[in-house]
């Protein structure tokens, strides 16, 4: 089959630091669906792991993180799912990436794609909606409903990919007062089309450009990208006792600044429930299917940004390029081989 995969952890100008090449096809275990890949999404994650981890004894390494696909094996195990079943899904870190042809995925963490929506869309959801929904409902535990409790939400990052659909989530299923940052006009006016109340400018000390927008403190903050560079800001709008979770991968982070006003840190990190196969790991399959529910009803809307053609080498250097910039705005697809 068809796969772009890397053998040594080079910088993303490099031909080789993504490569076209051929495998042989994946075997469906127990649990596991075998899926014929149609389209696929770019998360930072990609790029992270292509820049971090060496492939083991010369070893060809699949990223890859967000498939929507056709269902053309099932395990022996298998109850939710069935040959010819459209889906979509994250996946795991701890196997083998979905840029191939064929991808073998356990069921529990896949969904049944929207019915409205093309492989190109669906695949800009799965790992930036789990993201969204686990921090709000689980990490911040914010409650379903559309009743104003006084609460707000700054999400720092709203124009990225999990930003895009957490300022959704947030403002269609909660009474939340949305606060969303973004440095430049075009990505700010992606974030109110998204549906913040607000929008701010992050490239700016973030508690005075609150004041400036009408806002003193807020209840909770979603820090999606430089969680150490904002911490003093972040701190500082924070309201006594408020809630702070981040997605990132901080350097350092000092949280006896958290003490004097009783601030709770939370961390989101969506591969944990497959990476240790938890007891509640079907949670994302049901997530997920929510997620579709919510498409169709046209309560929530894709998020891609830009769509990159045809899943290639080339094609996803120029993506990983884009995200490494810091510039993407929304989702990043390709589809089909």
């Amino acid at each position: 089959m068809k796969a772009i995969a890397y053998y040594h952890s080079l910088p993303i100008t490099d031909p080789k630091s993504l490569q076209d090449i051929e495998l042989p096809a994946p075997v469906a275990g127990p649990r596991d669906l075998l899926v014929e890949v149609k389209a696929i999404s770019v998360n930072p994650v990609d790029t992270k792991v292509r820049q971090n981890v060496q492939p083991e004894d010369g070893a060809a390494k699949v990223l890859g993180w967000d498939v929507a696909g056709v269902v053309k094996a099932v395990g022996s195990e298998v109850t939710l799912f069935k040959v010819g079943d459209k889906v979509f899904y994250a996946g795991s870190i701890a196997r083998a990436g979905g840029n191939s042809e064929l991808h073998a995925v356990d069921e529990r963490i896949v969904g049944h794609m929207p019915k409205t929506l093309g492989f190109a869309d669906a695949a800009a959801l799965p790992l930036t909606a789990i993201t969204a929904w686990e921090l709000l409902f689980e990490r911040l535990q914010i409650q379903e409903g559309q009743e104003d409790l006084g609460q707000s939400l700054l999400i720092v990052g709203a124009a990225g990919g999990v930003g895009s659909i957490l300022t959704q989530l947030a403002r269609q299923l909660t009474g939340l007062n949305v606060i969303g940052t973004a440095s430049r006009p075009q990505t700010q006016a992606w974030v109110r089309d998204l549906g913040a109340h607000r929008v701010i400018d992050h490239s700016q000390p973030l508690s005075e450009e609150l004041k400036k927008a009408g806002h003193g403190q807020v209840t909770h903050v979603a820090s999606l990208t430089q969680t150490d560079h904002h911490l003093d800001q972040l701190v500082e709008a924070l309201a006594p006792q408020g809630k702070l979770a981040l997605i990132d991968d901080p350097k350092a982070l000092d949280v006896t600044k958290l003490k004097r006003k009783s601030l709770s840190l939370h961390w989101e990190f969506m591969y944990t429930r497959s990476l240790f196969e938890t007891p509640d790991m079907i949670e994302q399959h049901k997530l997920l299917n929510r997620i579709a529910e919510l498409i169709d009803a046209g309560t929530l809307k894709t998020t891609v940004g830009e769509h990159f053609g045809t899943i290639n080498a080339e094609n996803l250097r120029r993506a990983h390029g884009l995200l490494e910039s810091g510039k993407s705005k929304g989702k990043i697809v390709l589809e089909g081989f």
